[in-house]
């Protein structure tokens, strides 16, 4: 039987993060069933690109339209990753009541929950959520989150999707021609911009300290510092990485990644480097799929969470300054060994976690065509 599923999420904007999320959820259902699949975006012409799957442009069409879409369906897939959030949870729901209107099946796929504060939000998260048929979440927090919401459907916790991907090869031309020495000793930065995601975020703080940190990693460790941006757009990564350089002192023994990649060249990328330090939760996923140990800036329960079924150790974002965080990377490059013998044990377990999320997917579209039968 083939099956028609859409599949709903933060797409299409540009973040490496996302994308490496939907290139997994299309990898492992694709691989598993027979399935007609419609990525709901905000790019659909990269979507498409990238991805090699039929997207449409959701957030510019009439509900008319987009019914029309719906009502062809088997499954609707809402997620993976941070979507249930101020500011951005209503959009996604939107579409998840309309499809549960028209009594198609709906799946939270290993979603990712907070930050929510507005009574309003809350509210429609509870509301929503009760009425769908699965739910997974990522991290125990999301699901602590939806049960104190009033949430009281089954919640299974398991992974993000991004653990399963695979890496692709980032050859030492490639390097060369973003102007790195292969034979460096390269350390790989994150950042990321404030946001309804990480509303706490003080960027002179935050830029400073990382300022401050890079320096130390170049003079401490002759290290040759790589920032990476993992969301492109006006006053993203790219700016704020330049910002972080700006305020360092080894100026030439930094740069910014400049050329388009796929996550999985990224991820290839991560392979080159001997440390990582990062705020976006996926560069650190990233590394623990290539066994690369890393610092943590947790700035919200998803990367704790992370850093928890890793078993990994993490500084406290809002008590650090320069001194404690330069301490931490000190003792953390000295224990690398340690951390990436922790990557080698943990990783694992979490993956089969991640694979979970799609046998529970295949489990219940399986059993609807079962239903099907005994119906007709």
């Amino acid at each position: 039987m083939k099956y028609r599923v859409a599949i709903s999420g933060s797409y299409g904007g540009f973040n490496l993060g996302d994308e490496a999320i939907l290139e997994s959820i299309l990898k492992e259902l694709q691989s598993s069933l027979d399935v007609d699949i419609v990525v709901l975006s905000r790019n659909p012409k990269d979507t498409e690109k990238r991805h090699d799957v039929r997207a449409i442009p959701i957030r510019d069409m009439h509900k008319d339209e987009v019914v029309k879409e719906l009502e062809t369906l088997d499954l609707f897939i809402l997620g993976g990753g941070g979507i249930l959030f101020d500011g951005m949870a209503g959009e996604f729901l939107r579409d998840v009541n309309w499809t549960r209107e028209l009594g198609i099946p709906v799946m939270i796929y290993a979603a990712g929950v907070g930050p929510l504060n507005s009574p309003e939000t809350k509210q429609l998260v509870c509301q929503t959520l009760n009425n769908v048929d699965i739910i997974t979440v990522r991290e125990g927090e999301a699901k602590k989150i939806l049960n104190d919401l009033g949430v009281d459907h089954e919640i299974e916790v398991t992974a993000d999707p991004a653990l399963l991907l695979k890496p692709q090869t980032f050859t030492k031309e490639m390097l060369k021609k973003e102007g790195i020495n292969p034979d460096t000793r390269l350390v790989g930065f994150s950042v990321r911009e404030p946001g309804p995601a990480a509303p706490d975020l003080n960027i002179d703080h935050y830029h400073a300290i990382l300022a401050n940190a890079a320096d130390f990693m170049v003079e401490r460790f002759d290290a040759q510092i790589l920032f990476v941006p993992m969301e492109a757009g006006v006053n993203r990564d790219p700016q704020h990485s330049h910002a972080v350089i700006s305020k360092m002192a080894n100026v030439q023994r930094a740069s910014v990644l400049k050329g388009e990649y796929a996550s999985t060249q990224i991820m290839g990328l991560v392979g080159h480097m001997e440390f990582v330090v990062a705020m976006r939760l996926h560069m650190l996923i990233f590394a623990a799929v290539q066994k690369v140990p890393f610092v943590p800036l947790p700035y919200a329960s998803k990367v704790s969470g992370l850093l928890a079924d890793l078993d990994m150790p993490m500084p406290s974002l809002a008590q650090l300054n320069v001194g404690k965080l330069c301490a931490f990377l000190d003792r953390s490059w000295d224990n690398r060994k340690t951390l990436v013998k922790k990557l080698e044990e943990n990783t694992p377990a979490l993956q089969e976690k991640a694979r979970k999320t799609n046998q529970v997917l295949c489990d219940f579209l399986t059993s609807l065509a079962v239903k099907g039968k005994k119906g007709g």
